[in-house]
């Protein structure tokens, strides 16, 4: 059973950002959350870029699924970048992605 995300950022938006309402990007964005990519660009379009250290603790409670992982992965193979530089575009530890590459 997975999170109702729809509700969740609606609630959010009402409660705390009610300006944001009407913003047409949000709206596309919140009726169409499909996978982890999408929860976390949609944050980051309501929130704005968080600071380091809230960066930095928000990543350790990050999960992805197996869908998100493997957009990564692709993403890293179209681009040609090396383990380090994809762990520094996701904000993540290039030992996971090393690890998602050993898996998938």
């Amino acid at each position: 059973m997975t999170p109702d995300y729809k509700q969740i950022y609606t609630d959010i938006i009402k409660e705390k950002y009610p300006e944001k309402i009407n913003d047409l990007q949000i709206k596309n964005k919140i009726g169409c959350i499909n996978t982890v990519m999408d929860v976390l660009s949609l944050n980051t379009l309501i929130f704005g870029q968080a600071d380091g250290l809230t960066e930095s603790k928000n990543q350790k409670l990050r999960s992805y699924d197996k869908n998100s992982v493997l957009k990564i992965l692709d993403y890293q193979q179209k681009n040609n970048l090396s383990n380090s530089m994809t762990a520094l575009h996701f904000k993540m530890s290039r030992n996971t992605i090393a690890k998602w590459r050993k898996y998938y």
